[in-house]
């Protein structure tokens, strides 16, 4: 693979839109300023305005009546993190007021879901439930939101695989591991009894935005996990990735797990099957796929730990995703988790900076390309005519995409991430 250095752009700053009620919302000033920042089009402005409007509508119309959340179920646990979702997209809406009572009441059903210990889950999940929420809270300025923030934060950090990792703090809490350990340094679902990049990235996610600063330990220790995923041997006299399975390997982007189970360790995981490499000796062998859901996660959390741009770890990520940019599917798994794959992509290109990118074409000419105008004709070219969005994989339960409230929360999200 041909892992060409991103080139910078000197910043010149974006306006981010005045939402009315902002005495309600936290700040969103911190929002990366986009490089070379030309505004999109007004056509494609007026288009991403309408799929917002109209994905908001929606969602709004699907409100859990009794309880003020989203996508409750009959019986069983509740995802505070699919409400999480919804309230955030809403509240990126142009033109959002965090006094409206569909947000109130969403922001008061995911605070109901917060344990003694700080957590924001409903019996399972602890650590995705109260990343998403924590992010959510975040931009909310109430007393009742602010005083949820530390104990969360706190929370997650006990979830840590590490010598911090709080085995106590939750059933499905990590034993503290040492820094060979190749799960060192991640989270992940507790029941799977190893970490993701998926994880990984929501927690990094609601750190960052609750306000903790990419040098604190629990970034520094992710970074050692994160490296162990990203498939990429050694780049500009880096060593990155220190595992077996990644040895030669010059792909640059990134694996689920550095292994599918606690007796694993080491092995590697991947939902994007396996490619052939070519050794420095010339001889031929099986590596994991990297894919693009996973490779966006890692790229943008590299980003919230302080990883500059010209970091060899981001500029081999930056590689594979010039290499293989598309919006057409979640590259290397196809149409699963595409959705997933969208709100992730947006994030990590806001978290860039950057909104014109040279990325390569089938054809393996270099052209230049606005993420942003991308994204959101994406988006339209799936929305309903109700405002949800069509389930593109009936076959896919690994990441519910078949729920038409979380798929329509994500690109809400997501099409905000490229208004901005």
């Amino acid at each position: 693979m041909n892992l060409r250095i991103a080139s910078l752009v000197l910043a010149v700053g974006f306006a981010l839109p005045v939402l009315p009620g902002a005495s309600t919302l936290a700040s969103v000033a911190d929002a990366p300023a986009m490089a070379g920042a030309k505004p999109i089009s007004k056509e494609v402005r007026a288009l991403g305005e309408q799929v917002a409007k109209k994905a908001a509508a929606y969602l709004r119309s699907q409100q859990d009546k009794a309880t003020g959340g989203w996508s409750i179920p009959e019986k069983g646990p509740s995802f505070p993190a699919i409400t999480g979702l919804v309230v955030s997209g809403l509240l990126n809406e142009p033109g959002a007021n965090a006094s409206d009572d569909a947000i109130t009441r969403g922001v008061a059903f995911v605070l109901s879901k917060q344990q003694k210990d700080g957590g924001i889950y409903d019996q399972i999940l602890p650590s995705y439930n109260t990343a998403i929420s924590l992010s959510m809270l975040s931009k909310v300025d109430t007393p009742a939101a602010k005083a949820a923030i530390k104990p969360a934060q706190d929370f997650l950090k006990g979830l840590q695989f590490g010598e911090a990792a709080n085995a106590g703090a939750h059933k499905e809490s990590p034993e503290a591991v040492s820094k060979d350990n190749p799960f060192y340094g991640g989270w992940g679902y507790g029941s799977k009894g190893r970490p993701d990049v998926s994880n990984v990235s929501f927690v990094l996610q609601a750190l960052h935005d609750s306000g903790v600063p990419g040098d604190d330990e629990a970034f520094q220790r992710a970074l050692v996990f994160l490296q162990r995923t990203q498939m990429i041997d050694t780049f500009k006299g880096m060593k990155i990735n220190d595992q077996e399975y990644a040895k030669g390997s010059t792909q640059g982007g990134f694996i689920y797990s550095a292994g599918a189970g606690k007796e694993l360790a080491g092995q590697g995981e991947t939902n994007g099957g396996t490619i052939e490499e070519t050794m420095d000796d010339g001889t031929k062998v099986s590596r994991l796929r990297a894919y693009g859901s996973m490779t966006y996660a890692g790229f943008k959390s590299y980003l919230y730990a302080d990883l500059k741009h010209d970091d060899p770890r981001v500029l081999a990520a930056m590689g594979w995703i010039k290499d293989n940019y598309t919006l057409s599917e979640n590259p290397g798994v196809g149409m699963q988790g595409y959705y997933y794959y969208l709100i992730t992509f947006s994030k990590a290109m806001r978290a860039y900076g950057q909104p014109v990118l040279d990325v390569q074409e089938e054809s393996g000419k270099m052209k230049k390309t606005d993420w942003r105008e991308d994204l959101i004709k994406a988006l339209a070219a799936h929305q309903n005519s109700d405002g949800s969005f069509e389930v593109v994989d009936i076959k896919d339960k690994r990441w519910m995409e078949s729920n038409q409230v979380l798929i329509t929360a994500y690109s809400l999200n997501a099409v905000g991430e490229a208004l901005k």
